[in-house]
């Protein structure tokens, strides 16, 4: 990943201070609200465990699940 100058970050800062973004409450949201979408029909205690797999392994929520999914797999297998 590459990283930023601190000029380019000052800038950066600036220009979204200045100029923040609009949000059209009217649409239905990229692929972070689709993520927490996904973890809203889990219950707590299954929201909270996938969220804090996520968190650690520094991964999104539907790849933790991918991943428990493909394990049953295997193993029912």
């Amino acid at each position: 990943m590459v990283k930023m100058t601190e000029e380019e970050a000052d800038y950066w800062d600036e220009y979204y201070t200045k100029n923040p973004p609009k949000i059209d409450p009217s649409k239905k949201g990229g692929y972070f609200t689709r993520q927490r979408e996904l973890l809203d029909i889990l219950d707590n205690v299954s929201a909270e465990y996938i969220i804090g797999c996520s968190i650690s392994n520094s991964k999104m929520p539907s790849q933790i699940i991918g991943e428990m999914v493909r394990e049953r797999i295997s193993a029912s297998v």
